[in-house]
């Protein structure tokens, strides 16, 4: 009897399956694109290795790997638009608001290489894309919204600071789509790219805000002195 359970679920688990892509697809972008954003990403991932690389408190490394585990397990949740793309929340805006958007940048990109390896979302041609939206653009709207809005009313700028950073990444990668993509001209393209995302990415770009705030006040609470060491309160 376990054996067959256990040949059951190995059947349903290899059996192919249709996957709503989540990042930028494998391939999809032209090669001009796809070798520019990996130019443009590159600086700021290459800072963030050695912000990491500098930090010696063994408490500050966890957090480091709390972030990007919060990145890993947020972007991995999909949610399929009425249009057949897909929509998910990023996680960025926790590391940004902690560490910044650079160290941010490289937790990004090492959780698209893994997602892309094992999970077959996004891609090892749209790594850059996918990076620059999601680890880059996002993050540094995160870490700049937090600044500007926490002596003001930190929840609320934690919130916004999730939200913005969620969402700005979903216009970037419909710039990027409507860049490449732009046969009926690129404001066209890119206000069909937006609406596909706007629909799911809006709720879920709340959602990750309230729980970005459950997340950070726990940390508030149970690494105070990290935080004071990051400067962040």
């Amino acid at each position: 009897m376990k054996n067959k359970k256990l040949f059951l679920f190995l059947i349903l688990f290899l059996l192919p399956k249709i996957v709503y892509a989540m990042h930028i697809g494998e391939g999809l972008l032209p090669p001009f694109w796809a070798a520019l954003y990996y130019v443009l990403m590159f600086p700021f991932v290459i800072k963030g290795a050695i912000e990491i690389k500098g930090a010696k408190e063994k408490e500050i490394k966890m957090l480091i790997a709390l972030s990007g585990a919060f990145i890993f397990l947020l972007s991995a949740l999909k949610l399929p638009s009425v249009t057949g793309s897909c929509s998910h929340p990023t996680g960025t805006g926790l590391a940004a608001i902690l560490f910044g958007p650079f160290v941010t940048a490289f937790l990004s990109m090492i959780v698209l290489i893994f997602q892309a390896l094992l999970l077959a979302h996004g891609g090892i041609t749209t790594l850059g894309a996918n990076t620059f939206s999601m680890g880059v653009v996002g993050p540094f709207i995160a870490f700049f919204t937090y600044k500007l809005l926490k002596n003001k009313n930190r929840n609320l700028a934690v919130f916004l600071a999730a939200f913005l950073g969620d969402f700005t990444t979903y216009i970037i990668t419909s710039v990027q789509l409507a860049l490449a993509f732009n046969k009926a001209g690129f404001l066209s393209s890119f206000i069909k790219f937006i609406s596909i995302f706007a629909v799911t990415q809006i709720p879920l770009a709340v959602m990750e805000g309230i729980l970005t705030v459950v997340i950070y006040e726990y940390i508030t609470k149970n690494a105070s002195e990290e935080l004071k060491i990051l400067e962040v309160k």
